[in-house]
Parts: structure tokens; C-alpha cells; sequence
């Protein structure tokens, strides 16, 4: 009986990915045999880990895992160019492999974004005759749109509608919120082919904090930790340090790599800010202690339609820590924040109400 699951993702371990090694890990203690077809890992801040070299092809076995590495471009900065070229050669490479030389599996589990990952399972799922699985993460292309990647509305609406044909020839598929799961029955999805799964922390490495860890000491400590990309606006974080640099007790860290990572650090030393630093990120093994010594974590999406509907990936790990969260994300993940009593909500991009939160709150967490 042929039981073998094959995932089709171009982030995975040790790339931060929500469906990576983990995921593969429980379906095998489902009794699925796994397979991961996946890149070079190089996200998110676009070169080549330590310990990696480029070839056409490199099979790993990752706790048990087999996994199928095929050629990429290595890329994750703002040059249009350059992302292209990093999701079209997986995707070649991707469809080359799984056409010709992947063992026909069971299914396979597609993981968006990119959208080329689901371009490549639709064609493959149709000359192999394989049913997939449509894992979205992130909508195309209001994705594109909303961090200015692409603002031709002729482009925007050529996406639009490869992404339909790829929902189409989805056998079924997962969304991450309910705001997700409707904004494609609108578009003409299918309801009963989608279901909504909520993400999850990594309790491997994401523990809940020591009670040591919530004696605050003489400095309130607010920490960001995640993608550095525009979709975040960080940079409302450094204006509210900005109107914080004389309140000596209180101090913004943020760890992780991504585009806008070099912007935000020329900011901080322009602003000559010492109340605020920027890290390089750390591997998920080690994130929990950063969050635990922090007093408050930080979440944070520009306003925008898109992201109302969507669920930050942090959010999850922030609560399995038990820190007090700031959320300036509306609608789903505020909803979410709001019905489980973690944390404050603020509006995006208000640099001016943030810098009132941190004060105010640091004082009645002080008192209480």
C-alpha cells in the first residue's frame, strides 16, 4: 500500500517555515512515509546558510527524514529581479525533479508561498495524476500588492488568476484563519474543498517562561522577534524609541534578518538611539530564552486589508511563551489576542500611541 506523503515546499529546515521538519515528524507518527522536496536553505535573509553549497540536486536525511534539495538562486532582498529568479529556478528545478525522478507518492502537501510551488503541483498533479494538498500562508496577490513587491494592476490580476487555477486544481485546501478561508470562497473557491488549521508554536524549543522570568528588573524590556520584510513597518518601533530615548527604563530589542533589516539599522544610528538594538537572528533552538527574559513581545503589520485576515506565525509562539503581547495587527489576530486575555492591541503604524503603551503599561505592570 503505497503510504508515502511528499511535501513540496521551498522554505524548510533549518529555515524558519511553519511546516517544516515538525510537520514532517507527526505525519510520520501517523504511519506516512514523508519526503520533502525543498531548496538550499537561504530565508530570509537570501544567502546560503553556513555549511551548504549550491548543486543541482543533494539528498539529506534529516532526523529521518528524506530530503530532496534542488537547485535555487539564493535571494531574499528587494530586487524585484532577483526574487523572481530565486522562486522561478526552484520552481524549474522543483518540476524537473518531481516529473522525472520522484517516486510517485501517495500526495503530495504543498506548501504557499510562492505561488510557483502551487504552479508546479498543479502540473505535476496533472500529468502524474497526484492529489495535493494547498497549504496557504500568505494570499497572492494581495501579498505582492500590499508590500509594493508589484503595483501593475495588469500583473496583479495576471497572478490573480494563476493563483484561481492553482485553488482549482488543489485537491483540497488548508488556510491558516476564517478571515482566509472567506476572502477565497469569494473569489470563487469551492467552501467544501477548504478547511482552516491553525498554526502552531514549535513546543520542542518554545517553552513557556520560568516565573524567574517574570521579575522585571529595572529596565522594561519589549522584544520583536521575526521577518524584517515591509509588511512589518519595524520602523514604527524605532520613531516610538525615538520619543522613549530620555526614559532610560525602558529598552526595544528586535531579532531576525529580512530586507528591511540595513533601513532599520541606519535608522537607529541616525537617530543616535541607544535604547534600542537590532540582532541577527538565532536558531529556533535558542529563541525561547530571548523571549522568556523579555517583559512584553511585540507584533506588529502595517494596516492593510489583506492583513486583517491573516494570523502572524509569531502570534502562536508568543503565547506558548506566556509573555504579555502587544498586538498591532487588526482583525483576526487581534480577535484572537482579545479572546485569549494575552495582551494589549494598538494600531498599526502609531508610532505615538505605541510610545504611550510602553510607558503606560511598564507602570502598571510595575504596580501590579
Amino acid at each position: 500500500m503505497n503510504n508515502r506523503i511528499v511535501i513540496l515546499t521551498q522554505w524548510f529546515d533549518p529555515e524558519p517555515t511553519f511546516k517544516g521538519l515538525l510537520f514532517a515528524k507527526k505525519l510520520e507518527e501517523r504511519g506516512f512515509e514523508v519526503e520533502v522536496v525543498t531548496g538550499y536553505p537561504n530565508y530570509p535573509g537570501g544567502r546560503l546558510y553556513d555549511g551548504y553549497k549550491l548543486h543541482l540536486y543533494k539528498k539529506d536525511i534529516v532526523d529521518g527524514i528524506k530530503v530532496h534539495r534542488v537547485y535555487l538562486y539564493p535571494s531574499h532582498d528587494s530586487s524585484k529581479i532577483r526574487r523572481i529568479m530565486n522562486y522561478s529556478s526552484f520552481a524549474l528545478s522543483a518540476l524537473f525533479f518531481c516529473l522525472f525522478f520522484l517516486k510517485r507518492p501517495k500526495a503530495l502537501y504543498v506548501y504557499h508561498p510562492p505561488l510557483t510551488t502551487g504552479v508546479v503541483a498543479s502540473i505535476v498533479s496533472k500529468i502524474r495524476r497526484i492529489p495535493f494538498v494547498y497549504d496557504i500562508q500568505d494570499l497572492w496577490p494581495d501579498t505582492l500588492k500590499s508590500t509594493g513587491m508589484i503595483s501593475s494592476e495588469k500583473v496583479l490580476a495576471w497572478v490573480g488568476r494563476v493563483a484561481h487555477y492553482v485553488y482549482k486544481s488543489a485537491t483540497s485546501i488548508v488556510v491558516l484563519s476564517e478571515g482566509f478561508k472567506q476572502l477565497l470562497i469569494n473569489r470563487g473557491v469551492d467552501p467544501n474543498k477548504i478547511s482552516v488549521i491553525y498554526n502552531w508554536a514549535d513546543e520542542r524549543y518554545i517553552k513557556p517562561a520560568a516565573k524567574e522570568n517574570y521579575c522585571l528588573g529595572s529596565t522594561f524590556n519589549v522584544l520583536y522577534a521575526g521577518n524584517f520584510g515591509k509588511a512589518q513597518d519595524l520602523s514604527v518601533l524605532v520613531e516610538a524609541a525615538e520619543l522613549l530615548k530620555d526614559k532610560g527604563c525602558i529598552k526595544i530589542t528586535l531579532i531576525g534578518n529580512g530586507q528591511e533589516k540595513y533601513k532599520l539599522n541606519q535608522l537607529v544610528k541616525e537617530k543616535r538611539l541607544s535604547n534600542i538594538e537590532i540582532l541577527d537572528s538565532v536558531p529556533v533552538s535558542e529563541i525561547s530564552s530571548y523571549l522568556s527574559s523579555a517583559d512584553a513581545l511585540f507584533v506588529h503589520l502595517k494596516s492593510d486589508p489583506l492583513f486583517t485576515v491573516t494570523i502572524p506565525g509569531k502570534t502562536q509562539a508568543y503565547l506558548a511563551v506566556g509573555k504579555p503581547i502587544i498586538m498591532g495587527v487588526e482583525g483576526c489576530a487581534a480577535e484572537l489576542i482579545d479572546l485569549s486575555g494575552g495582551g494589549v492591541l494598538v494600531k498599526s503604524s502609531d508610532h505615538l500611541l505605541l510610545w504611550k503603551v510602553f510607558l503606560s503599561w511598564r507602570l502598571w505592570m510595575r504596580s501590579s
